[in-house]
């Protein structure tokens, strides 16, 4: 090759890697504001001397392994049964429509006030049904909760006084993780989720900075959603659309880190991808939607940059795209020397990557002393796991780009926190199949093949890379391969849980 066209490929190898490093040099600002105001966590300015009013909000979609743990611990609940509304909003098109009835009967034979609503047309889907059931909502105050969280008996207690400030329109808790030992797939997804249920969401709300409405286990302030426009069906991620048109509107958002309401992880790869399409493809819509609005707002610059992150966190998905294509010609076309793996390869590997590494090892270590050098081992296949994502995400991206159309897919839920809790149990609900099973395997091939030139040429420089590359796209494929085949003692269900916004991380 001659050496104009040399010049190219390694200029755009740079420029994708440096955009890579873009984003992980958010992530380290992050933390410096989690560092920063770690110990200043939100107190209530008082107390309310009369409890209000809550709403409580159940959206349930064919979810009968769950629905009935969490009907049991709302009414469990601390909080005045006459201070206490129970919505069960079934959208179900199998029989969890006549269990969630049984169920909202027999609290209203305890003395609950509870109302069942059943559509059967699935309009605007999860937003649709919490937007319909406003009309009948008598609380002041919303809490929704997704079918398979399980809410403490003192959580009230611990979120509505904060809403003594009349300015404060949501209060977040933390979500928990029932079933983070079930797998290798669990354990790695409470690892990333914890980068922005403890470290992202704390710091922004203790800085004043946007945050969002993680969809559950959260209570909103019923004029901040009506003032803000209400539940709107137009993007995947009604949360985060809600969540920025009332943040515009003045309302302040808080989080709560150490109040936690447990919920389960999606156990088998074809959910987690559901699920993560879901996310992406939301959050790019929103971004299209609200960051026109969040520059011509009068808040303050700081504020903007921030908000601009993370509307667009998600698009380092299309740099991972680029990587893929590159990763060829940067390791055997422009050669792989040593003194390009020291002068090029190690620098775009520290600055996309090791921020990344920091980052979810210090969120480990907020939660539990000690914890950061317990989830190393799993770092690594962290991110061979964000790339293997990238086929997924990069089409969610691509889609929400396009405007193309897709339903609200829900995340297969179980209703257990160990493999030996699925015997006995029904599953009846199978994860949508995707063209990118293919795409991934045959990645699987191409970067074992790149693999194998790289041993056999002795280009040691390049063999982690690659490596890295073969693991994630094995490990995702060949687990959606095994799922299909029935092979790993995962069964079949659905739920859904909206979006907390942080996917699987786009680095490498």
């Amino acid at each position: 090759m001659i050496e104009w066209e040399k010049i190219i490929w390694l200029t755009s190898y740079v420029f994708v890697f440096a955009g890579l490093s873009v984003f992980g040099a958010h992530r380290l600002k992050v933390l410096y504001h989690y560092w920063k105001h770690r110990n200043e966590p939100p107190i209530a300015p008082g107390t309310f001397e009369t409890l209000p009013l809550i709403t409580v909000q159940l959206p349930i979609f064919n979810e009968a392994n769950v629905v009935i743990r969490l009907v049991d611990a709302v009414s469990k609940l601390d909080y005045p049964r006459d201070k206490l509304q129970i919505q069960v909003l079934d959208d179900s098109t199998d029989d969890t429509a006549e269990l969630s009835e049984r169920l909202t009967e027999d609290l209203k034979a305890r003395g609950y006030d509870a109302e069942f609503r059943h559509r059967t047309n699935r309009m605007g889907f999860k937003a649709g049904a919490l937007d319909e059931a406003m009309v009948t909502a008598k609380g002041d105050f919303i809490c929704i909760f997704d079918a398979d969280f399980v809410p403490g008996p003192d959580l009230f207690q611990k979120m509505i006084h904060h809403f003594t400030n009349e300015k404060v329109g949501m209060v977040q808790a933390r979500w928990g993780h029932l079933n983070k030992n079930f797998s290798l797939l669990t354990r790695l997804q409470a690892i990333f989720l914890d980068g922005h249920l403890v470290l992202e969401q704390t710091a922004r709300s203790r800085h004043g900075e946007f945050l969002n409405f993680n969809g559950t286990a959260g209570i909103w302030r019923r004029e901040a959603i009506t003032s803000s426009g209400g539940w709107q069906h137009d993007t995947l991620t009604e949360d985060l659309d809600l969540s920025y048109r009332a943040q515009l509107n003045g309302w302040r958002f808080i989080y709560l880190k150490d109040v936690v309401v447990p919920a389960e992880l999606p156990p088998d790869m074809d959910g987690f991808k559901s699920q993560q399409h879901r996310w992406t493809k939301g959050s790019i819509q929103v971004c299209k939607k609200t960051l026109g609005n969040v520059w011509r707002s009068d808040i303050p610059l700081a504020l903007k940059c921030e908000a601009t992150a993370h509307l667009t966190s998600n698009f380092a998905y299309l740099l991972l795209l680029g990587v893929l294509i590159l990763m060829y010609p940067a390791n055997f076309i422009m050669g792989s020397s040593w003194l390009k793996v020291l002068l090029v390869d190690v620098p775009v590997f520290l600055f996309a990557s090791l921020s990344v590494i920091i980052f979810y090892l210090a969120a480990q270590s907020a939660q539990v002393k000690g914890g950061w050098w317990r989830s190393l081992p799993y770092i690594p296949l962290l991110l061979a796991l964000g790339i293997g994502m990238s086929i997924n995400n990069g089409k969610a991206v691509l889609e929400a780009l396009f405007n193309q159309e897709s339903e609200f897919v829900r995340t297969p839920k179980y209703g257990v926190a160990t493999k030996t809790q699925t015997t006995g149990k029904r599953f009846r609900y199978a994860s949508a199949k995707s063209l990118c099973l293919y795409i991934e395997v045959a990645l699987t091939l191409y970067f074992g093949w790149l693999t194998w030139i790289a041993l056999s040429r002795f280009q040691w420089g390049s063999i982690p890379f690659l490596l890295m590359f073969f693991v994630g796209f094995a490990y995702v494929s060949g687990s959606s391969i095994l799922k299909r085949m029935n092979l790993t003692g995962v069964p079949t269900s659905g739920s859904d849980s909206s979006s907390p916004t942080d996917q699987v991380p786009a680095t490498i």
